[in-house]
């Protein structure tokens, strides 16, 4: 599928205002991430803090991003996932009306599917829809792996099913992935890992830390997909410090208390059952980041 995204995409924040969406503040937040070279845009991810918005959010999050993309080349790969199928088919059918360029679902969490399961639930979704699909793999957040025999099933058997956001922090599973099915669109789920996911034959990220650093970010996706490593591992080592205070607690805290230290966003606001960063990991964070030029804040 010649349309498919590839290169450089941001696990978007979800910015709140008095306990509700700030859409004006999404807008501008998407708006920096077209200024300054990303390819796609992924609203209502973990990072969007997607457990705990409404329906309505949720969809409105996806058409406010279809809005700013409109007529740039920047994409939007909208986030589709639930533990119940059900759910999840309706929300990557709105998705599609809504005009997103693709979807990415996470496994579903909490519940625990067999392999069987994951294998099912995605086809149901996945068939749902005309749009590339790509499975989004956490295990670490959702208590279940997708396992790559049950990718290779997915990828040989629904068409519109081109890759995974590959989050399991093992360099071995992108390897394993892509010997298995190598033209697999495998796309870096841990900043940390852009560098060698991408030398190892993956073809994008989908970064948190781009919501601060969007120009490093596409310059690092763009060398290395380009074939300059160098450029892209010096990018990616420069960066190794961010990347790693941003996950200094759960995430979405750590990027949205620096999007919030930048000046990026005015309000400092989460939902229960998250909170603010401690004082010392606040700190932490302040830190770092002063050895960065944060563009547009």
């Amino acid at each position: 599928m010649s349309n498919y995204i590839t290169g450089a995409t941001t696990a978007l924040i979800t910015p709140f205002k008095n306990g509700t969406l700030d859409e004006a503040t999404f807008a501008k937040l998407i708006q920096r991430q077209i200024d300054n070279g990303i390819d796609a845009v992924c609203p209502v991810g973990t990072t969007g803090e997607s457990a705990t918005l409404s329906y309505e959010e949720d969809r409105r999050c996806i058409e406010i991003a279809v809005e700013v993309c409109k007529g740039t080349k920047t994409k939007v790969l909208a986030g589709a996932g639930s533990n119940a199928t059900h759910e999840a088919v309706e929300m990557a059918k709105h998705a599609q009306k809504a005009g997103a360029d693709a979807i990415f679902s996470v496994s579903p969490y909490y519940n625990k599917p067999s392999q069987e399961g994951l294998y099912q639930h995605y086809k149901t979704i996945a068939s749902a829809v005309e749009l590339p699909f790509m499975l989004y793999n956490v295990p670490g957040r959702t208590g279940v792996d997708i396992a790559a025999d049950t990718v290779k099933r997915l990828f040989d058997d629904v068409p519109n099913i081109m890759g995974i956001k590959e989050a399991t922090g093992s360099i071995e599973r992108t390897v394993e992935l892509l010997a298995k099915i190598p033209e697999l669109h495998v796309f870096s789920g841990d900043d940390a890992i852009d560098f060698p996911i991408i030398a190892s034959g993956g073809k994008g990220i989908t970064s948190v830390t781009s919501n601060l650093l969007p120009d490093l970010k596409a310059q690092l996706a763009h060398a290395a997909l380009a074939g300059d490593f160098k450029t892209a591992k010096a990018l990616n080592d420069e960066l190794y410090e961010i990347n790693k205070v941003l996950f200094c607690e759960s995430n979405p805290i750590p990027i949205k208390a620096a999007m919030y230290i930048a000046g990026l966003i005015d309000r400092l606001e989460y939902r229960l059952p998250l909170l603010a960063p401690s004082t010392e990991n606040m700190k932490k964070i302040e830190t770092v980041m002063k050895k960065y030029t944060i563009v547009g804040a």
